[in-house]
């Protein structure tokens, strides 16, 4: 009778594992697959950000030396120096001699190069700024009228009429603060990592056509990219795409 009794708490013990095991196993299956998929789809908005970046690097390298080049951690380089000229001198434009690695390189910088390159190279911001405004009230004599009369005008403008003949007097300052919204581009510069698939860690394969007049970033992956996740499951990526002349495979 005893021994009987145990074996039925041992078959309820085991009743009760079996269905603690099953309840996390189903957990498992409903929430692995979906956090895989989101790695999945991250790892593809990475690739074809980077495809979107080397893309532009080549554009801009085309813009200064009327070439591309499947090179395309010189092409950074080469663009790269050419921003940094810029922001040591804003008139670093049209034909140029560029230095580098002891070699010197011809460029042509068009007007507007460098917000072109920050733009593209940066992600749209909005802030909040406090701005205070100062604003003054000043006598003036109007001949016209033939008296005095009173106007408000902004402190950074106040030198302007205080040189004026019929200026008589400032005879009030008033502070105030108001909030506005600033759009910026939060710029950065292109890198070597970008070249890279975040996945297979090899390069985008960059390819120029025969007379120069385009250039196509794609994807180094050519067949099933596969992962393995947690022994059942599998992290999965295919071809994420290629961009040429501007125009994206994946739009």
């Amino acid at each position: 009778m005893i021994k009987k009794i145990v074996n039925l708490r041992f078959n309820s013990d085991l009743l009760e594992l079996f269905i603690i095991f099953g309840f996390i196993f189903m957990i498992i299956t409903i929430y692995v697959p979906k956090a895989i998929w989101e790695e999945e789809a991250q790892a593809e908005k990475l690739s074809r950000s980077n495809i979107q970046n080397v893309f532009d690097v080549e554009s801009f390298y085309n813009t200064l030396t009327d070439t591309f080049n499947t090179d395309g951690l010189w092409a950074i380089t080469l663009i790269n120096a050419v921003r940094d000229s810029m922001i040591a001198d804003s008139t670093y434009l049209e034909d140029r001699v560029l230095t580098l690695n002891g070699k010197e390189f011809a460029v042509n910088i068009p007007k507007g190069f460098d917000v072109d390159f920050d733009t593209t190279f940066g992600f749209p911001r909005v802030r909040r700024d406090t701005i205070k405004d100062t604003t003054h009230t000043i006598v003036m004599y109007l001949e016209e009228l033939g008296k005095n009369d009173t106007t408000f005008v902004q402190h950074k403008k106040l030198p302007e009429f205080e040189i004026m003949p019929n200026f008589v007097a400032m005879i009030a300052t008033e502070y105030k603060e108001r909030s506005e919204l600033i759009n910026y581009y939060d710029s950065y510069q292109p890198d070597s990592s970008m070249l890279h698939c975040p996945l297979t860690h090899e390069l985008y394969k960059i390819t120029i056509a025969d007379n120069q007049s385009s250039v196509r970033v794609a994807s180094p992956i050519t067949e099933l990219y596969k992962e393995n996740r947690y022994l059942i499951f599998s992290f999965k990526a295919n071809n994420h795409g290629y961009i040429k002349d501007g125009l994206r495979s994946w739009d």
